[in-house]
């Protein structure tokens, strides 16, 4: 990548110092409970040997990687010249608290931070409505809360989730999203963990490697839900934004939904073209983690299967270990299709 090009970065994950910082944005009896016993999250129980984030990014400050705006804006912003990034934060795994009441309040103090301890603190900080999508009367109340925030770019949720997120349960989130003119995105967030299904369609695996590979299958199936219970027909301007997910996946995924879709297109009579051309039409795609085949000829043919200068943004999922520089990937395409995936793409969907 050209220094020179601005780019877009749309997942860094932005950290809390600790707990603590959400106390004054929480009400009683949530306030000590935090107070008390941190956010108890449920663990999915995979241990890694390389930890989840890079020990390179803690700030001199001190506080965990990516906790410290300043730092961050100095470690990446300006580091790879970044008009913008989107912070999506680490509380997406909210929709395993199987406290609706609790997972609503939590994300609400945790959007409350972003806005009055983030986003100030540089040009290029755009922030993310994080949801829990328990009880969807709270998640559509909200997103109309801060729908109207100018630097509150998206909905935010977690993929970890009880059912597929086509299912009409989440619709009134979908229609709040559309009505504010924001696009749905969906990130990993503790598959398996508590009382979340099982990570992968085979049970659970044994390892972590395990686990961090088969997440694919997880996006694979909610964007066949998505698509066959007719979201994009019901909601014909919602956008949805795949982050994290892989995308080597997609050529498979609509060559065999469409097949299918030609022999059983009576059990969904709402679809009224190709499953394909809905999730090209509707559906964006973040770079990391990018697959990277030993023969990169290979990868440059399934961006040409997917339309991958329309569909895929740049995204550095900084500071995880696995995270990727502007620098270092994509080099073999086009300065156009550059020029769209680390920016063109972002600046339009986030209306940047």
């Amino acid at each position: 990548m050209n220094q020179e090009m601005k780019c877009i970065d749309v997942d860094v994950h932005n950290d809390l110092k600790s707990p603590q910082e959400l106390l004054p944005y929480l009400p009683e009896p949530w306030r000590s409970r935090v107070a008390s016993s941190g956010l108890g999250f449920p663990g999915h129980g995979y241990w890694s040997p390389v930890g989840v984030v890079r020990k390179d990014c803690i700030p001199p400050s001190g506080g965990p990687s990516a906790s410290d705006p300043d730092y961050l804006v100095k470690d990446l912003v300006e580091q790879f010249n970044m008009d913008k990034v989107i912070l999506t934060g680490n509380l997406t795994n909210s929709s395993t608290i199987h406290d609706p009441d609790y997972a609503a309040v939590l994300v609400s103090a945790y959007n409350d931070h972003i806005v009055a301890d983030w986003l100030p603190k540089h040009e290029s900080f755009r922030g993310s409505i994080t949801i829990a999508p328990q009880d969807p009367s709270l998640a559509v109340r909200e997103i109309d809360r801060l729908a109207d925030h100018p630097a509150m770019v998206q909905v935010l949720m977690g993929s970890a989730q009880r059912a597929g997120l086509g299912q009409r349960q989440f619709h009134p989130i979908y229609e709040a999203a559309e009505r504010h003119g924001l696009p749905i995105a969906i990130h990993p967030g503790g598959e398996g963990a508590a009382g979340m299904p099982a990570p992968t369609p085979a049970g659970y695996p044994t390892r972590y490697l395990e686990w961090h590979t088969c997440l694919s299958q997880n996006y694979m199936a909610h964007l066949t839900s998505l698509v066959c219970e007719g979201v994009f027909e019901k909601f014909p301007k919602l956008k949805f934004v795949m982050l994290e997910g892989g995308i080597a996946w997609l050529p498979h995924l609509m060559w065999r939904l469409d097949k299918n879709y030609k022999a059983l297109r009576s059990s969904v009579p709402w679809l009224k073209r190709l499953p394909s051309e809905y999730i090209r039409d509707h559906c964006m795609f973040s770079t990391q983690p990018i697959e990277e085949p030993d023969d990169p000829k290979q990868l440059i043919s399934i961006f040409d299967m997917i339309d991958a200068e329309k569909i895929l943004m740049f995204s550095s999922d900084y500071p995880h270990w696995d995270n990727d520089m502007p620098t270092e990937i994509l080099k073999r395409l086009s300065s156009e299709a550059r020029q769209k995936i680390f920016y063109d793409n972002a600046k339009a969907l986030y209306r940047i």
